[in-house]
């Protein structure tokens, strides 16, 4: 998703709106980290929370973008030499 988002002002200093469906998708709650970067910043979550990796797959799988990334994370592991039951219950 991409957005251009308007800059307020909140007292003495700036800040932005963040759509209601980023806040779901990053799981982001009262704390916000921010990091500066070469080319910009990022927004993360203050509070990681870790998913495992089947988590992760399923996660990735509701997302146009992400089940293909999926498809070739499991392409990618079955010539690792990992066996199916590694996957079970993964979404396919």
């Amino acid at each position: 998703m991409s957005a251009t988002l308007k800059l307020v002002p909140i007292g003495n200093s700036k800040g932005i709106r963040i759509p209601a469906e980023i806040i779901r998708r990053y799981h982001l709650g009262e704390l916000i980290r921010l990091e500066e970067m070469a080319d910009g910043i990022m927004l993360k979550s203050a509070s990681v929370q870790k998913l495992s990796f089947a988590e992760a797959a399923e996660e990735m799988a509701k997302e146009k973008e992400g089940a293909s990334e999926f498809l070739l994370w499991e392409e990618s592991f079955a010539s690792d030499g990992l066996n199916d039951e590694e996957f079970e219950g993964w979404p396919r």
